[in-house]
């Protein structure tokens, strides 16, 4: 049995999807990067690593979302999976923050 690559419309409306959803996150790290700005010094440091890291994450998912946009038909699926893998990391950490930063 031979499993079908997803069609170019499915292709790119999971691409615009996960697309929406980094935009969404880029404004909620504006937020968090504000709000590490004006911490007090101590808390400061720990804001801005957790920014770092986040950042981090969120350019690994976008470089994992261009192999996406740039896979071909027959590779889709496996970029897709290590794309999901860079997106969960993305979602763990950015967890994370949101728990620092709305004590």
């Amino acid at each position: 049995m031979t499993i079908q690559a997803p069609s170019k419309e499915t292709r790119e409306a999971y691409q615009a999807k996960v697309q929406a959803q980094l935009d969404k996150i880029d404004a909620q790290l504006k937020e968090y990067q504000a709000k590490a700005d004006q911490a007090k010094a101590e808390a400061a440091v720990s804001y801005h690593s957790n920014v770092e890291e986040l950042m981090a994450n969120r350019d690994a998912a976008e470089r994992k979302l261009e192999e996406l946009r740039n896979a071909s038909e027959a590779a889709w699926q496996d970029v897709q999976n290590g794309f999901e893998s860079a997106w969960n990391e993305l979602a763990r950490s950015f967890e994370k923050a949101t728990a620092q930063f709305n004590r």
